[in-house]
């Protein structure tokens, strides 16, 4: 299985990223410590998360960081991206795996430890483990575990985890006490005036945790 760090996980919105664009807002935070990015847009079509995919892979070449892409099938494939990541309502992770093949990476979002124990090793390469607190960015999410629940989840989740769910930079402590290998992060960087600053901030949290 490939390589992957979970620390500093940026889940771009492209209502929060706006101002200056999800592939800007990428970059910078990339050049601040992001270690993985997400594309997540759930108003546009395939061929517009295609076009921002491609736009997004070409700016983050040579960084080192990876290219996630959120519920698209067939954008992750023709963007060539580094994952592709699902979650309970989407398809089976193994319909998704039969489909992206056996060297992208595959994300799945649980949100009990009842879900993370299910985890196949053999087909999922990490889990989005929460929500630990309510957010605004994703309004249809399940009901906060708290850091706790988050805890429960990774105890029995046999592939690493990522924290998901309201998360900040002074959260990254009780995320990594927790056990979880990251920090999803949506509006900590989205929308923010410094995303590369907004991101430093939070992989020096991660790593003095």
């Amino acid at each position: 299985m490939r390589r992957f760090d979970l620390s500093v996980y940026l889940v771009l919105d492209p209502g929060l990223c706006a101002g200056i664009g999800m592939v800007e807002t990428a970059r910078l935070a990339v050049r601040g410590g992001a270690t993985m990015v997400q594309l997540r847009d759930k108003q546009g079509g395939t061929a517009q998360r295609i076009a921002t995919g491609r736009a997004l892979k070409a700016a983050l070449a040579g960084s080192g960081a990876l290219l996630i892409v959120n519920d698209d099938v067939e954008a992750a494939r023709q963007i060539a991206a580094d994952g592709l990541h699902v979650g309970q309502g989407d398809m089976s992770p193994a319909e998704a795996r039969a489909l992206v093949g056996p060297e992208m990476l595959l994300g799945l979002s649980v949100e009990s430890p009842e879900l993370a124990r299910a985890v196949d090793p053999g087909v999922v390469d990490y889990i989005g483990a929460g929500p630990v607190f309510a957010t605004p960015t994703k309004p249809d999410h399940r009901q906060p575990v708290g850091w706790e629940g988050l805890a429960a989840q990774v105890a029995v989740s046999p592939v690493p985890a990522v924290a998901i769910g309201g998360l900040k930079a002074p959260h990254a402590a009780q995320a990594k006490a927790a056990g979880a290998q990251g920090v999803a992060v949506v509006s900590a960087i989205c929308g923010q005036s410094d995303p590369e600053a907004a991101a430093r901030q939070i992989a020096r949290a991660w790593g003095e945790a």
